[in-house]
């Protein structure tokens, strides 16, 4: 991926915001600034490599903590284990914000992070991350299949691993679906918070 000048510094070169956020350009650029980096609709490969490059550039500009907001369904599931092999990697500590919905493959980013809070009225739905679409002779869709039971036993095992849940209630809950607010996340495991209101200062 290649680097552009840096709009206010043009002796330092950045990576371009992650794609797919359809945001402005320039609000991209200002939250990056803040070092927020946001997962916003279906992640893809393409998504998830915006989103590494992202998480990568801002590692390597200083410790202080990477703020991921979070606004996804889910995508494809190893678009999500892309980036949190990348999270993984990381030196320093990345805070994940769901800020509207966060479900599917998403829910393995989520867990990747080392604090998780939401909003009030956020949502999250359990359910099984999808495989990207496979073709081929029946030996390549048969060992494609195997991949993803692998992908997706990491998960549940990352899922079990945040919320103390036994491996089974997660398969469960996973395949039937399961919906939570955020009060019912916390209360889950799957985040640590949600994110209280200001209170109204004096008239």
């Amino acid at each position: 991926m290649p680097l552009f000048p840096h709009p206010d510094r043009p002796s330092e070169w950045q990576l371009p915001p992650p794609p797919g956020a359809g945001l402005p350009g320039w609000l991209e650029e200002r939250l990056f600034d803040q070092r927020i980096v946001m997962v916003r609709g279906q992640l893809t490969g393409d998504t998830a490599s915006g989103i590494a490059a992202a998480l990568l550039t801002l590692d390597s500009a200083g410790p202080e903590a990477i703020h991921l907001h979070v606004s996804s369904p889910g995508g494809d599931l190893s678009a999500a284990l892309s980036v949190v092999d990348v999270m993984d990697a990381l030196a320093a500590p990345v805070h994940a914000l769901i800020t509207s919905e966060a479900g599917g493959a998403v829910l393995a980013v989520l867990a990747a992070a080392d604090q998780r809070a939401a909003y009030r009225h956020a949502r999250f739905k359990l359910s099984e991350p999808r495989a990207a679409g496979v073709t081929g002779t029946a030996d390549e869709v048969a060992a494609a299949a195997g991949q993803h039971l692998r992908e997706l036993e990491e998960v549940v095992v990352r899922l079990a691993g945040i919320t103390g849940k036994p491996r089974n209630q997660i398969e469960d809950d996973l395949s039937a679906g399961r919906a939570l607010s955020a009060t019912e996340a916390v209360d889950y495991g799957l985040i640590d918070e949600v994110v209280a209101p200001k209170k109204n200062g004096p008239r």
